[in-house]
Formats: structure tokens, sequence, C-alpha cells
């Protein structure tokens, strides 16, 4: 049994070879993995326990929930600490004063007329025995009264109050909090698997627990075990299968199908536990809601189910704050058997290092292992057609939601179909160009072909295409120009269909795989945003026919510039439905057609504008993120004329002073609709290292567009 409960192959091939039954040898816990500069060590012994137990209350959308501590909606009159403590203390000091003028008689004596009044004489009299010891008790507590009510009195005047629940309270909750965790119960104890204990797996929960204490268990291990442990509750394996596995490999158990329990390297703070990563915090701005300002935020598959798009210029951070978290993130949520993630980019990105993908394809680099599948591993030539037509012209289509590429698949699909019926396979790269460019020889081929099998409605297909070839419109001659930018020296040993090679098809998504694809920049620039249209083609293809859609799936997108076709935009709005997001970053929102940028804004949850945006990008930014309702408060000051002698003496005795006349100021409250972010502020007003951040969940949640510190 894998991490994700019911699945034992890898899913790197187009065709994946199953793992043995039963959990492999584990030989112990792999060295620890180095780790960037400023973050901290993974947990480990009572380190991690005291992790595992850190409250995540729930909170607002993106908040970093690990040790979040909730805030006010609206922001408090809160006075400042200086200003407190020095009020609290004056106040403690007119307290004694008044105590030290009322004990001392310098008051006079009124103050002990209640005490008089209430008590016999005799108590109060020298010499009067049993008497004289009644008085000298009630004295004492009368006198405790009046500093009692002293005390009161001072302390709300000094805001005490105020001083111990900031000051006195969160330090008692520091002190408090070891003890809490030591005293838990194991029912409520989460490093006790209470979940395993209440089914009746009690050795698998104390072996489990055991390795906790001892070191030996990490977040992702706690996270794949916990996964196995849902496929368990949800039928798909038995309680006595789970249970041999744990107690089998400990921490170990229900392993990744790589074997791997780490990442080589971490760059960004997760918590496997919420599955969320930590992107930076929310800027102490008035513009940011008061409950967000100060808080971590973070990002996990409730938001990235929704998709992102990150818009910045180069340098402003997209692929080092933004996509290198999250590809990290993704990374250990694959190892967890949570999700399947595909990264493209270019050649030599900063996308963490190779040992952190299971499957590495390096199109155009001899070294290349594994290949990618021109065909997305369907056996359709309808499905194979309406892919490759997205990926070789969808830019050149009409740039409107409602235009598509048919033509283009129509063409593709009267050649594909045939072909395969003769060949049993697909064309290669140069077979598909000979036969785009209407070639006599493999058109005879095939015809020769299809005779001999009998397969009529296939001929009829091959000479609609043979007929159409030459006419004016005829869309075959731009699928072959199209085709011959991969027809080069350099893609020789790619695209594969022989069988000779290994190439990786995305119908593997159904398990929890890691995989980058790594495009030629240079030189192949056209060739490259190609290939992007062909990879994001094929994951919305894909992912719409998973079996288990509870594996998040997620394309990153290192650079979508020529790859937003109305096509695209549809399938990233059918994501959501399928359990499945994509990360975009593009430089500029240029790099998408005007027709396509609002449906493209409008198609994704969460919405990343970085600094350095132009106006024009802004401007799309700011009407999609729509205005508020906010108070403005208009300010005037009007002269004061004054009518007697006296008060005309006065405002120019005023008016010597201060050398200002003497005004009254008016103030006028009203409220008004503005821009959350206008196109202005958008592109001057953020700081470097900065975005503005909009985001919704897969429930629908919002959270307003937010001041983000990326380096925070």
């Amino acid at each position: 049994m894998d991490s994700d409960g019911n699945r034992d192959a890898r899913g790197t091939h187009a065709n994946p070879v199953p793992r043995p039954a039963g959990p492999p040898e584990v030989p112990g816990v792999p060295p620890r993995p180095s780790r960037a500069p400023g973050v901290p060590p993974l947990p480990e012994g009572s380190a991690f326990l005291s992790w595992l137990r850190t409250p995540r209350p729930e909170a607002l959308p993106g908040v970093w929930r690990f040790g979040h501590r909730p805030r006010p909606a609206e922001e408090p009159e809160r006075v400042p600490g200086r200003q407190l403590v020095s009020g609290a203390v004056i106040a403690f000091l007119v307290g004694w004063l008044i105590w030290s003028l009322l004990w001392n008689g310098y008051l006079g004596g009124f103050w002990m007329w209640p005490y008089y009044a209430v008590t016999p004489e005799s108590w109060t009299q020298p010499e009067a025995g049993s008497e004289e010891v009644m008085g000298a008790i009630t004295s004492n507590l009368y006198y405790g009264l009046i500093a009692v009510m002293i005390m009161i009195g001072v302390g709300r005047l000094g805001r005490w109050s105020e001083i111990w629940s900031r000051y006195v309270v969160p330090a008692a909750r520091r002190v408090a909090a070891p003890q809490a965790e030591e005293a838990s119960p194991p029912e409520e104890d989460p490093a006790a698997w209470p979940a395993l204990r209440a089914a009746g797996a009690v050795e698998a929960a104390e072996r489990l627990a055991t390795e906790a204490r001892q070191g030996l268990m990490r977040d992702v291990d706690h996270a794949r075990i916990a996964r196995a442990w849902q496929g368990v509750q949800r039928g798909r394996h038995s309680l006595a299968t789970f249970t041999g596995a744990v107690l089998g490999a400990g921490a170990g158990a229900c392993p990744h199908p790589s074997g791997d329990r780490d990442l080589p390297a971490r760059r960004a703070r997760h918590d496997l536990v919420t599955g969320q990563v930590r992107i930076g915090t929310a800027a102490d701005d008035a513009r940011n809601p008061y409950a967000y300002r100060g808080a971590g935020l973070a990002l996990g598959p409730d938001l990235l189910g929704t998709s992102l798009l990150a818009v910045g210029p180069a340098g402003s951070g997209k692929t080092g704050s933004v996509v290198r978290p999250l590809t990290e993130s993704l990374c250990l949520h694959a190892l967890a058997g949570r999700a399947a993630v595909v990264v493209v980019g270019a050649a030599g990105a900063d996308l963490g290092p190779a040992d952190a993908y299971d499957v590495v394809v390096r199109i155009g680099h001899p070294d290349s292992v594994y290949d990618l599948d021109l065909y997305g591993g369907t056996t359709d030539p309808d499905e194979a057609a309406v892919v490759l037509a997205e990926a070789l012209v969808g830019d050149l289509a009409d740039p409107h939601p409602g235009s598509d590429t048919r033509r283009s698949t129509t063409v593709l699909a009267q050649l594909l179909g045939p072909f395969r019926a003769v060949h049993g396979r697909f064309p290669g790269v140069p077979e598909l160009r000979q036969l785009l460019d209407g070639a006599p020889g493999p058109l005879a081929e095939l015809r020769q072909g299809l005779r001999a099998a009998g397969q009529e409605s296939l001929l009829r297909e091959l000479d609609a295409r043979e007929r159409q070839m030459g006419h004016p419109g005829d869309v075959g001659g731009v699928l072959a120009d199209r085709v011959a930018l991969l027809d080069r020296p350099a893609f020789a040993p790619f695209f594969d269909t022989s069988g000779q090679s290994r190439p990786f098809s995305l119908k593997s998504l159904d398990h929890p795989v890691r995989v980058r694809i790594d495009l030629p920049e240079r030189g192949h620039a056209d060739a490259s945003r190609m290939l992007a249209r062909l990879v994001l083609a094929q994951f919305t293809a894909s992912v719409s026919v998973r079996e288990d859609r509870s594996l998040f799936a997620c394309l990153v997108l290192d650079d979508a510039s020529g790859v937003v076709t109305p096509e695209a935009v549809r399938g990233v709005q059918r994501l959501r439905s399928a359990g499945a997001g994509a990360v975009l970053t593009l430089r500029t929102l240029d790099d998408v057609p005007r027709p396509l940028r609002g449906p493209l804004l409008g198609a994704i949850g969460c919405r990343m504008a970085l600094s350095g945006l132009t106006p024009w990008d802004g401007q799309d930014f700011a009407e999609v993120w729509g205005k508020e309702w906010t108070e403005a408060r208009d300010v005037t000051d009007r002269q004061i004329i004054a009518e007697t002698p006296a008060g005309k003496a006065a405002h120019m005795l005023r008016r010597v002073i201060t050398g200002k006349a003497p005004t009254a100021r008016a103030v006028t409250v009203r409220q008004v609709e503005r821009e959350r972010w206008s196109a202005s502020e958008l592109a001057h007003a953020v700081p470097a290292g900065h975005a503005v951040l909009s985001l919704t969940t897969v429930k629908g949640e919002h959270a307003p567009p937010l001041l983000v510190d990326l380096r925070g």
C-alpha cells in the first residue's frame, strides 16, 4: 500500500511499472536534507512533538495558521505602550498619595464616618477587652475596603486591565503552554494518533508515537501516514493491512513509490498539517484589513484549487518568492501522497534540484532520460487531434472567448486516424510533417494500407484531406509550418512514438508523481511556447477524467507567455471541479490577447500583482478587484469674524502670537465608493519585494487584495 492508500505504481511512464506488494524495506531514517540559511530545521524528537501540538486555529483565507492568534475584525483604539505604562504608574502613585493623605489625617476623618456609624462605640474605646479586639479586626477590614476602592478607581483610570491583558496574560500563556502540552491526554494529543486508537489500532498508534518521541518521524511521514489512514477510512484498504504496514516499517510505512521521505533541500516554511507554505507577511498598512495586518500569508491546495496568476516584470520575485516555494510545497504533498505536480519552466530556472522530482524531461538535451508523449498517452485519434491542434495553432485562433480550433482539429483527425489504423501508433514528428505537407509517398502508403484492411470510413477521411490540400483557406500548411518547429535536429531523439524511448504521459496524474519539464528557450522560443501550450492542453484534458479526484493535481507554468488561448481559459475554468489547479506567471498582461485578459482574470481565483507593474496592467487588476465603500473626511477651516471690540482685540492678539488668523475647523464625513487598488497605486505604491494578492478558496471564501511583503 502506498502513500495515497490505493496505488502502488510510480506513475512516471505511460505504462507504470507496479511495485511489489507490502511495504518496502526502510533501512532507517535518511540523512537530514540541507537547508537554506534562515530556514528553521525540521522538528525532531521533542521539537517535533511541540511542532505537532502547536495550535492551528481556523483563520481567514490565506492566513498562516501555525501558531496564529486571530485579531478582531476592526482595529481597537490601542494606546501606545509607553503611554499606557506611564499612565498606570502615575495612577498608582495618585492612589498611594490619596491613601497616605487619608491615613495620616491630612484630609480629615470624614472617611471613617461610615465605620463609626455601623459599629458600637465600645469597640473603639481603650481597655474594652474582647470588644477592643473586635474593633481592631473590623477597622482593619474597613481600611482594606477603602484601599480596594481607591485601587479600583485608580486602576480604571490607569487602564490596569489593558496592561494585564496585553503583557501579563501572554507571558503566562507562554509559561503554561509547555506544561499543557505535557499534560495532554492521549485522546487529545495529535502525536498519540487518537484516530487510530479509537478504531482499535492501538499497537500501530503506540509504534508511531514511540518513533515520534525518538525523533524517527518527520512532518512528511506524519502527513503520508495520515493520508494512508484516510484511505482506510474510505474503505479502500483494510485496517489489518494498514496496521501490518505500520508495525513493520513504523514511520516509514506506506512509502512514496520513489522511496523518498523528504526533499533534498527546503527553502520555504511548510506546515503539512494544514498543507500550507508561507510566502510572506501581510504588511501593516492601512489598505489591508486590520485582521490581516502582521499575519503570515500562506498558500495551500484549498487556494491553488482556484488557480493562481502572478504578474510582474523580470526580477520582481515571481520565480524565487512564489514559484519555488509552491513547487517545493507541492513536491512535499506528492511525497505524502496528497498531490501530483507538473512544473514547466525554462532550462536552468530556479525550480528546485533535479533530485526533488521523480521525472525530469529535458527537451532538447541529449542526456534527458525521459521523453514527452506528444499525444498525452491517449489512443483516441479525435482526442489526440484536439490536444495537438490547441498546441500547434491555439495562439492563432480568434482571441475571443467563443473561438476554437475546430478546423485544425478536423485536419489532424483526418490524418491521425488512418495512420493509427495502419501502423498501430500515432505518427512521429517527421511523419506528421510529411502528411500535413501532402507528400505523395506517405499518403499513398496510408491509402494502400487502409484498402488492405478494409477501412472504408477512414479511407473517406483521407480522401477528404487530399481534396482540401491546395485550396484557399486550408490550414494544413499552417499546421505543417508549426510542426516544422519541432522537426529540428535538437529534437530528433524526442517525441518518439515507436516505443524506443521512455515517454512521460500526463495520464499518470492518477499517481502522486513529481514532474519537471525543462523547455529549450535559447534558439527555440516558438517551440517552447508551443510545448507549453501542449502540456497545458494535456493537463486540462487528463485531470478531468481521473478516477480519484481527492489527489490534488497542479500544473506550474513559470512564464505562460503565448500560452493563454480561448481554449486554455475554458480549461482553467474547469480545473476547480476536477480537483486540480494551475499556477501561471507572466511578465506583463500584454502577453495575453486583449479580449482574453478579462476572462483570464475572471477564471482564476488567486491574483497577484508584483511590484513594478505597468499602469495599463494595473488597470486590468483594478477593474477585476472592483470598488468598495470607504469613509471620506473633508476638513475645512473657516475664519472666525469677531463682532465685539473685546473679541477683535483677542483675535488680534492671537494673530500676533501665532501668525495665523483664528479659524474654526469643520469635518464632514461621508461614504464614497473607491477602487480597492487603483492602477496608479499598483504601478507606483507597491514597494520592492512586495505584491498585492487577492485570494479565493475552493469553497468560495474570499480575501480582499492584500499588500504582502514577500520577504517576510
